[in-house]
């Protein structure tokens, strides 16, 4: 029986290698994009396991997102078999116009406080992370060349998280507390 270990010890030394089989150092941009998408992954985890059982419907969706940001992660790691259909950003248009149905009137005019319930604050804390991931990879598109549609299903994806927070926080029937600026 062989036996199988996680450490590989090739990343000692500050490089780590790319799908491709491509040494970079770990401060390679290329790395901050992946990372950042991993960060987001595991959020996006937390708020599915913290979500109320009745949320089945959003689950499903965020436990499809989770499995799309590895796709994501593949291709910007140079993956030569992982290639984000612009699909996926339809269905995320798709589930935006669903919850933007189901919100209440006027509910895009007003500018709310983070947070409110427990999972509509896990919401937000994952939407900007989200809002990172798009930064950093926009930074690294810069340097190197990165499908648009990478940037649009991350810009589409933290609207998405914001569409559910509110929607969150409305089925579990919190009273949003609205940001107004002081005359």
């Amino acid at each position: 029986m062989t036996t199988i270990h996680i450490t590989t010890k090739t990343g000692d030394g500050g490089e780590s290698s790319l799908a491709n089989g491509q040494r970079l150092p770990k401060t390679s941009s290329y790395f901050e994009v992946v990372g950042t998408l991993d960060e987001l992954n595991s959020w996006i985890g937390l708020c599915v396991a913290i979500l109320p059982d009745e949320a089945i419907r959003i689950k499903k969706q965020l436990q499809s997102i989770q499995e799309t940001l590895f796709y994501v992660g593949a291709q910007v790691a140079q993956s030569p078999k992982a290639i984000l259909p612009p699909e996926k950003v339809k269905d995320l248009e798709k589930w935006q116009k669903y919850l933007e149905n189901k919100l209440e009137k006027n509910w895009h005019t007003k500018f709310l406080l983070p947070g409110g319930t427990v999972i509509g604050a896990q919401l937000d804390i994952t939407r900007t992370v989200c809002r990172r991931a798009e930064r950093v990879l926009i930074a690294h598109a810069q340097q190197v060349e990165v499908s648009p549609v990478l940037t649009q299903y991350l810009n589409r994806l933290s609207d998405y998280l914001y569409l559910v927070r509110c929607y969150t926080n409305q089925q579990l029937s919190y009273e949003e507390i609205e940001f107004v600026a002081k005359k």
